[in-house]
């Protein structure tokens, strides 16, 4: 998210409290792993068939249902979590990480388990940007920040501080 800008939609309008940023950001997981695993199957099915054209319309379409499922659990299980995501929880559903990560394992041609790792550690490292971006917003608010600063601006300014800050972790080997 911070160096494709994959799911910047719910990391900027979802992470105004740590809580409600957790949650989307379980949420968000749970989609992008069970959807690459899904995907994944369908992928094969659409190579068996020779029909790799619908690559996108299929997954899209696997993403959706994930969705809905999930927006109906959550809305049975936690209604306080729920109001708080108003508008966010179906945009998963656009969410262009899920997919992205949905793509990335086909492009990659990840087998079965590094699907499944590459996927949920996927979901990990968007909770984590996410959640820490959240607790630097709350921070933000009882902060002395220039009127024009106030509000999405800083939040924007904060973003790119955030990325930069995780870019340095990327020339790192293991």
């Amino acid at each position: 998210m911070l160096v494709k800008f994959l799911g910047i939609c719910p990391f900027l309008g979802v992470s105004k409290k740590v809580g409600t940023a957790v949650g989307m950001s379980v949420a968000v997981t749970f989609v992008m792993t069970v959807a690459s695993v899904v995907t994944y199957f369908v992928q094969m099915l659409l190579v068996h068939f020779n029909i790799e054209y619908m690559q996108t319309v299929a997954f899209i379409l696997v993403i959706a249902v994930l969705v809905q499922v999930v927006e109906m659990a959550i809305q049975k299980f936690s209604p306080a979590l729920y109001g708080a995501l108003g508008i966010y929880l179906p945009l998963i559903t656009t969410n262009c990480a899920v997919l992205g990560v949905a793509l990335l394992n086909v492009q990659e041609s990840f087998d079965f388990v590094h699907t499944l790792v590459y996927s949920f550690s996927a979901g990990l490292s968007f909770m984590l940007a996410i959640v820490l971006f959240a607790g630097v917003r709350e921070r933000l608010e009882t902060a002395d920040v220039p009127k024009a600063l106030q509000g999405f601006p800083i939040a924007l300014v904060t973003a790119g501080l955030l990325a930069l800050a995780f870019l340095g972790f990327s020339g790192m080997k293991f």
